[in-house]
């Protein structure tokens, strides 16, 4: 255990010696909309949007990727979903889509693929946030913020977060960023995306905070839920990241790590002892720290902490929100991380071969934030960059050294290592009480159907095409229904027609009257031999049921009730009521013919026989036609059908 916690070795000079070319770089997706620097909160507010653009200025600069401002088609980007479909790799593009075509083979952007990313949408941001409030935020102008807020009261309170001009459309390009890197990620497109105008880790669910309205990092993770069953969530910025805490506080399926300054600092919370709650108990981890910490007391905690929530908590996907704020000499900061330790954090959560979202977050000295923006993006990339800074748009920014490096200043570091011993241990022993590897329950979420996915069927129309052929079938047997005791609803709950036969043929044929549902009136005639015997056959072959007794043979006899419920039994089915008979087998009336008896059937062979149900032979007896049997009449020689046989029947 000693040893797990012993500080591990940084190597200052290179961040990303170990990520040296020579090693294969993992897929990266980067994300920039070149309208994020357009925006400006107020003049002399710290947050200033403008570092987003310095820092993607230095990374072109520095060969990482190419500029996308020149030829990118559509104002509304190609970085969601599947606009980036591999059939358009092979397709011939016009000219005003090579923007799409060199995102797709990865040659346009060198060291990784870049895009610009579609804008959220109001319904994606109501994934978390109230529709009052993102409605709130769409409408809410510089002008009309003191009426709309109540006096600075809802949803903007106080100043940290004025409405300016653009607030809903700067939300929408950090949300949209934050969205379309998750989507990435779980498309399995990429193994790093990275949004620096994201990391807006304040924003509380109803209202704005710490600079932060729209909590993107928030909609990322939701994003990336769908796929991943845990995912873990890394904050370096100095602040607390309370936004994210707070929306995953009472769940297992996100842990929230933050490591911030802590005491008499915004936003005030984050201490050891918030662990979560409910459900989500043991799964937020905080470490607070004090002021001037330094690069090697910082890993000495960050790196057996984030180790052991890699070992416990196992996550499927990492979100690393990468904020500038905790490098030394920000404005709002008081943290005395270098540029390399900064970036450490960066190297070590790489090492671990998970999905990785990267975001930025605070940062308040721009050209601090563009340095350390670059070098990690580098580090995810596989590069070790130059500290001589290439000629770029804001070089006046960086002098006078004009070096890829933030020096460490002399503030003392009030973090002794008794301390940090203490917090660490305490935070370890909250995650041994955790259970390894939490999971939640996956079930296949129901898809299109094949027709729609095909084009065969659009949202409007009413059922499938596939549903065409019962709905056929359920039609046909309804027109041949026999007596209008055929229930379609039972045919679909039962699967048999009412008053048809049951899988069960003791009861069946101990239906008395069954010679008359099968057509056959009380004087044992059939009236229409094409009619209802021929729709039960039908029905039968349908169900797969099959037997003599469906064959419906119809004839002139005694026509008794006894006798009808006799031909319930043709084939000796019910031993208790008879022994077994054949249908010729039956108690003749003692006639003889050229000494042959003629065994009680001389009713049935004296007429023509009717159709056998199949409804397409002649009719009955009284139709007229002519059944399969043509002619049962004696002739000359004595014998009793066609085939020259009193047993042949057809």
């Amino acid at each position: 255990m000693s040893s797990s916690l012993a500080a591990p070795p940084l190597d200052a000079s290179s961040s990303a010696s170990s990520e040296g070319v020579s090693q294969p770089s993992r897929r990266v997706a980067y994300y920039y909309d070149q309208d994020v620097g357009n925006y400006t909160y107020y003049l002399g507010h710290p947050m200033k949007p403008h570092r987003i653009r310095m820092a993607h200025n230095l990374i072109v600069n520095y060969g990482l990727c190419d500029d996308t401002e020149d030829d990118a088609p559509e104002l509304n980007g190609e970085g969601k979903r599947a606009i980036n479909d591999e059939i358009m790799a092979d397709a011939a593009l016009a000219p005003e889509h090579k923007f799409v075509k060199n995102a797709l083979s990865g040659s346009r952007s060198k060291k990784m693929q870049v895009f610009r990313p579609t804008r959220a949408s109001k319904a994606e941001m109501t994934r978390f946030h109230t529709d009052e409030y993102i409605d709130f935020l769409e409408n809410v102008t510089p002008e009309t913020a003191e009426a709309m807020t109540g006096g600075g009261v809802r949803c903007l309170i106080g100043e940290d977060c004025p409405a300016f001009d653009g607030l809903f459309e700067f939300c929408s390009i950090s949300a949209g960023g934050s969205l379309g890197a998750a989507e990435r990620l779980n498309s399995g497109a990429a193994d790093i995306a990275i949004n620096w105008a994201g990391g807006l880790h304040h924003a509380k669910k109803t209202e704005a905070s710490g600079f932060c309205y729209v909590n993107d990092i928030v909609l990322g993770i939701l994003e990336l839920l769908r796929i991943h069953p845990r995912v873990l969530y890394i904050d370096v910025d100095v602040h607390h990241g309370d936004g994210v805490e707070e929306a995953f506080y009472t769940t297992d399926r996100v842990m929230t790590c933050s490591f911030h300054r802590f005491g008499e600092f915004f936003p005030g919370t984050g201490d050891v002892r918030d662990v979560g709650m409910k459900r989500g108990k043991g799964y937020a981890v905080n470490v607070p720290l004090r002021d001037g910490i330094t690069d090697e007391s910082y890993h000495t905690i960050f790196k057996p902490v984030i180790q052991h929530i890699m070992d416990y908590f196992r996550p499927g996907a990492v979100v690393l929100q990468m904020g500038a704020d905790s490098i030394s000499g920000d404005k709002l900061g008081g943290f005395n991380l270098t540029l390399n330790g900064h970036a450490e954090c960066t190297k070590f959560v790489k090492s671990f071969n998970v999905p990785v979202m990267m975001v930025g977050g605070g940062g308040y000295t721009t050209k601090n934030v563009a340095r350390a923006w670059t070098n990690e993006t580098a580090v995810m990339c596989g590069v070790k960059l130059s500290e001589d800074l290439p000629y770029n748009q804001y070089m006046e920014y960086y002098g006078p050294r004009y070096k890829l490096e933030v020096l460490p200043n002399n503030t003392d570091d009030h973090n002794p290592p008794e301390y940090l011993e203490k917090i660490k241990k305490q935070v370890i022993e909250n995650l041994r009480n955790l259970p390894h590897a939490p999971s939640a329950q996956m079930r296949q979420v129901p898809s299109d159907p094949l027709s729609k996915a095909l084009g065969l069927r659009r949202d409007g129309d009413a059922s499938d095409p596939e549903d065409e052929v019962d709905t056929r079938i359920r039609a046909l047997l309804k027109r041949r229904q026999m007596n209008g005791g055929y229930d379609p609803a039972s045919d679909e709950e039962e699967g048999i027609p009412a008053n048809a036969d049951s899988d069960d043929d003791a009861s069946a044929y101990a239906i008395p009257g069954r010679s008359r549902r099968q057509g056959n009136g009380s004087n044992g005639t059939t009236t229409n031999g094409a009619g209802s015997s021929s729709r039960l056959v039908a029905k039968r072959l349908l169900k797969g049921k099959r037997g003599l007794n469906g064959l419906g043979l119809g004839g002139t006899g005694a026509g008794t009730g006894a006798e009808s419920d006799e031909e319930d039994d043709p084939c000796g089915v019910l031993p208790a009521r008879r022994k077994k008979r054949s249908f010729f087998q039956q108690k003749g009336n003692g006639n003889v013919v050229n000494g042959l008896p003629i065994n009680g059937i001389e009713g049935l062979i004296s007429q023509r026989v009717g159709g056998i149900g199949m409804g397409y032979g002649g009719t009955g007896a009284a139709g007229g036609g002519l059944g399969v049997v043509e002619s049962w009449t004696p002739n000359g020689d004595g014998l009793l059908s066609r085939a020259a046989s009193p047993m042949s029947i057809v």
